[in-house]
C-alpha cells in the first residue's frame, strides 16, 4: 500500500515501519528530509495511534529545522466510527481507521503536487478526498505474521466478519458466508447511508483484495457491485479491482467509494507511474460508455444460459440429429468424472465438465432449431464448452 505507490504522479516517498508497526519518528524524519524539495512536505497516512505519534514527532523536529509540513489523516473505514445520525451530515470521526481509502487520498494529493500546487493546496485536496471517501470490508480468514505458526486472528468456519479491520480489529458483526451477489449487496448497503452528498453521481470505485482473495472472485463480486451502485443512481468512474491495501494472506475484500467533483475526478484521472499502479495519459471515463454497458447487460451470456438450461431428456418430437446428440450427451454425462480424471493426468482436468456442458447446449439448440436463424449444434458446443473440446467441435 505504501512503497508500491511511490513514483511520478503519486507519492514521492514512503516511510515503512516493521510488520504491523508504524515507522519510527527517526525513519519518518529522514524520509521527509530526503523528499523535501524546498516547498514543504505533506504527511498522509491511515489513522492509527502509533503512526499519529511518530509522524507528529517527526513533524515537530522538521518544523524546528525550518521544513514546513502538513498532515492529513485518512479516516475512511465506516465500520470503526460512530453510526450516522439521521438528518445530520456524516463527518469522518477522528476515531475512524484508515484502510483502502488511502489509495484515493494518496492518488489525488500526488496528482495535485505533480501539477505544481503549493503545500496548502495539496493538503486541501487530500482533506477533500478523505472527506469524500468511505470504505467497508469483509474478512473470510485471518493473516499469519512471518515466522508465526498460527494466524494472528481467525474467522469461524462457514462465517465471515463484516467490518473487520485489516489487522484483525473488531468489525460490526459475524454472518454466514455470503455468495458474490450477497457480499456485493452487504458492501454497498453499508456504504450508501454514510456517503456524503453525491453531486452528479460520479464515484471512484475500488474493490480491494486483502491478500488471499482470488481475482476471479473479486471480478464476480464487482459485477454485482456495479449494478447495485447504478441502481442507487451512482456512476462508477474508472473502477479498479485488485490488491492495493493487503494484509499478508488475509482473505477478504473491501469496497471504497470516493464521491467526485470535477477537481477530484481530474486529479484521480491524471497519469501516474508506480510499481503497484500505473495510469496512462488520456481519459477513459466509464460513464461515456454507458450505452455499450447497458447493451451488453441485455445480451444473454452463453455460460449463464447453459447453467439455466435443464438437463435434456428425450422427447417424441426429436429428429435424428437431436436424438443422436441426446444419446451422446447421456453417455458422456455418465462418465463425466472419469473423463475429467483422465484429462488431469496430462492436462487441467476440465474435459468432462466442458464436453458435458457443450453437449447440453447442443441438444437444446438442436431441439429449438429454426432453419433461418439458429446456431448449429457445433456452434453451441463451441460457445458453451470452451477449452480444446469446444474448438475441436467448432472445427469438426
Amino acid at each position: 500500500a505504501f512503497a508500491g505507490l511511490v513514483g511520478p504522479g503519486f507519492a514521492d516517498a514512503a516511510a515503512i515501519g516493521d510488520v504491523f508497526a508504524s515507522p519510527s519518528a527517526e525513519q519518518v524524519y529522514r524520509t521527509a528530509r530526503a523528499a523535501d524539495g524546498g516547498a514543504g512536505v505533506l504527511f498522509t497516512y491511515g489513522n492509527y495511534a502509533g503512526d499519529v505519534m511518530h509522524f507528529g514527532l517527526a513533524a515537530r523536529r522538521l518544523a524546528a529545522e525550518g521544513v514546513d509540513t502538513r498532515t492529513v489523516l485518512v479516516t475512511d473505514d465506516v465500520a470503526s466510527g460512530p453510526a450516522p445520525v439521521e438528518g445530520a451530515p456524516v463527518d469522518p470521526s477522528k476515531d475512524r481507521r484508515g484502510v483502502a481509502g488511502d489509495f484515493f487520498v494518496f492518488k489525488t494529493a500526488g496528482a495535485a503536487a505533480d501539477r505544481g500546487d503549493d503545500l496548502d493546496s495539496v493538503a486541501r485536496v487530500a482533506r477533500r478526498a478523505n472527506a469524500m471517501t468511505r470504505t467497508f470490508g469483509a474478512a473470510f480468514a485471518g493473516c499469519t505474521l512471518p515466522g508465526a505458526s498460527e494466524p494472528l486472528f481467525t474467522v469461524n468456519e462457514g462465517t465471515m466478519e463484516l467490518g473487520m479491520g485489516i489487522h484483525g480489529e473488531p468489525g460490526l458483526r459475524s454472518t454466514k458466508r455470503l455468495d458474490a451477489e450477497e457480499l456485493a449487496e452487504a458492501l454497498v448497503e453499508n456504504l450508501l447511508p454514510d456517503l456524503p452528498g453525491v453531486g452528479d453521481g460520479r464515484v471512484a470505485v475500488l474493490l480491494n483484495g486483502l491478500g488471499r482473495t482470488k481475482y476471479e472472485e473479486m471480478f464476480a463480486c464487482y459485477r454485482h457491485v456495479h449494478r447495485r451502485l447504478a441502481a442507487a443512481g451512482l456512476r462508477p468512474f474508472r473502477p479498479e479491482v485488485g490488491e492495493f491495501v493487503t494484509s499478508f494472506d488475509m482473505a477478504g475484500v473491501s469496497l471504497s467509494l470516493m464521491v467526485l467533483d470535477d477537481e477530484l475526478a481530474e486529479l484521480y484521472d491524471a497519469p501516474c507511474d508506480t510499481p503497484a499502479f500505473r495510469r496512462a495519459p488520456g481519459r477513459r471515463d466509464t460513464q461515456d460508455r454507458e450505452d455499450v454497458r447497458e447493451d451488453a447487460d441485455r445480451r444473454p451470456e452463453p455460460e449463464a444460459a447453459v447453467a439455466a438450461t435443464p438437463r435434456p431428456t428425450p422427447t417424441e418430437a426429436d429428429g435424428p440429429v437431436t436424438a443422436a446428440l441426446q444419446a451422446g450427451y447421456e453417455l458422456v454425462a455418465e462418465h463425466e468424472d472419469e473423463l475429467g480424471r483422465l484429462d488431469a493426468v496430462a492436462g487441467d482436468g476440465d474435459h468432462g465438465i466442458g464436453i458435458v456442458r457443450g453437449l447440453r447446449a447442443a441438444v437444446a439448440a438442436a431441439r429449438a432449431a429454426e432453419p433461418a436463424k439458429s446456431m448449429t449444434a457445433a456452434d453451441s458446443v463451441d460457445a458453451a464448452a470452451g477449452g480444446a473440446e469446444g474448438a475441436e467441435a467448432d472445427e469438426g
